[in-house]
């Protein structure tokens, strides 16, 4: 193929990809370099979580607390639904066994990694307690310890989980 041949066929392709959207051309949307990844990396967490919780993600609030002691999760429905009350309430007595037991693949399903702080706090799973406890639309995780190094995992764990599932929470 001679250069000018090249040169035309490249023009015509530029052309062409400047008709398209550049989110479908691989480059974030709106201008903000890694957004659309965000976006798509955020959808996925929201769509794990509703299959491993059980309840719509978009309509219930997690928060995600680092204590003195430990940390606390709580995840609520934004509406009155007994049907997910029970379901969060389910989930949370599964994650406390689970954890307790230094299983932690629901979290490393739900953001398709290892949390940061898991596999601190499933070798130190003996001096964590887990404690659930009901709340008016939902339940809550109580971790507590005494162990330093346990603490500052469950600190990480919650950090993390703030920061992907764009939740609210105390930091420490």
């Amino acid at each position: 193929m001679s250069h000018a041949m090249r040169a035309l066929l490249a023009a015509a392709a530029g052309v062409c990809l400047s008709s398209v959207p550049a989110a479908a051309q691989g480059a974030p949307a709106h201008g903000h370099h890694g957004a659309a990844t965000r976006d798509t990396s955020f959808a996925g967490v929201q769509a794990r979580g509703k299959s491993a919780m059980g309840v719509d993600q978009y309509t219930s609030t997690h928060h995600f607390d680092a204590l003195p002691d430990g940390g606390r999760i709580e995840l609520q429905r934004d509406v009155d639904d007994s049907v997910g009350v029970a379901q969060i309430r389910r989930h949370l007595h599964e994650i406390a066994r689970a954890f307790a037991s230094g299983d932690f693949s629901t979290p490393a399903f739900v953001h398709m990694r290892n949390v940061p702080g898991a596999a601190v706090m499933a070798a130190k799973r003996n001096s964590i307690a887990y404690t659930v406890h009901e709340l008016p639309r939902g339940g809550e995780l109580r971790m507590v310890t005494a162990d330093p190094e346990a603490r500052r995992a469950i600190h990480e764990f919650m950090a993390f989980q703030r920061r992907d599932h764009h939740a609210g929470g105390a930091g420490r």
